[in-house]
């Protein structure tokens, strides 16, 4: 039987440990969880087949033993982050109704993360609300209290929306982010002051 040298035994001790650091040195990676907070209101979103380029997802919200559905479709023609002459493109989409679907507790949800003031009249409805947007940020990973960062990266796409009466839809704002990975995505505040506008319009829909 051949013997080892207690040198060489003493080589394959480190040679083994230096192994077995550097395995258990790799990163695990790790599902990526979808993070509430006061001012966001998160719902489930799956893709749904579109013939005219667009991107569509019927998004679901669950509370309270309820579920309501609307459509998101985002044209997704813009670029991230501003052209040549410094401003930032804007794509066109809507968010559509799903007939049946009752969202009043949605709807009571997104006012205390809008921090809207009064809950909206549901008297005017509409198949089909028109949006503006743009593109903040793509592979993104969320931090506590409704941040998202590129460090380290994600499946996080930030975006914000522009809801409005006239051409322009510049009326009222809110952050739209998404996760296809996950499947989830969110409403986010944008500004207070934007809270009872926004639901208001979003109320025509849901």
């Amino acid at each position: 039987m051949t013997r080892l040298s207690p040198v060489c035994l003493l080589a394959l001790a480190i040679v083994s440990l230096s192994a077995c650091h550097e395995k258990e040195s790799v990163p695990v990676a790790v599902p990526e969880a979808h993070l509430a907070d006061p001012r966001s209101v998160g719902f489930d979103i799956a893709p749904l087949p579109n013939g005219n380029g667009a991107i569509l997802f019927l998004a679901t919200y669950t509370s309270q033993g309820e579920t309501a559905n609307f459509k998101i479709e985002l044209d997704w023609a813009p670029a991230e982050g501003p052209d040549s002459s410094g401003k930032i493109k804007a794509a066109r989409g809507s968010i559509q109704a799903v007939p049946g679907s009752d969202a009043s507790f949605l709807l009571a949800d997104l006012k205390k993360a809008l921090e809207a003031k009064k809950f909206p009249s549901r008297d005017q409805r509409v198949s089909s609300l028109p949006i503006k947007y743009v593109i903040l940020g793509k592979n993104l990973s969320q931090a506590a209290g409704g941040s998202f960062a590129d460090n380290p990266a994600g499946h996080w796409t930030a975006m914000k929306i522009f809801i409005g009466s006239g051409a322009e839809n510049d009326d009222g704002e809110v952050f739209l982010n998404f996760n296809t990975a996950t499947g989830k995505a969110q409403f986010s505040e944008a500004d207070a002051d934007y809270g009872d506008y926004v639901l208001a319009k979003l109320a025509t829909v849901l």
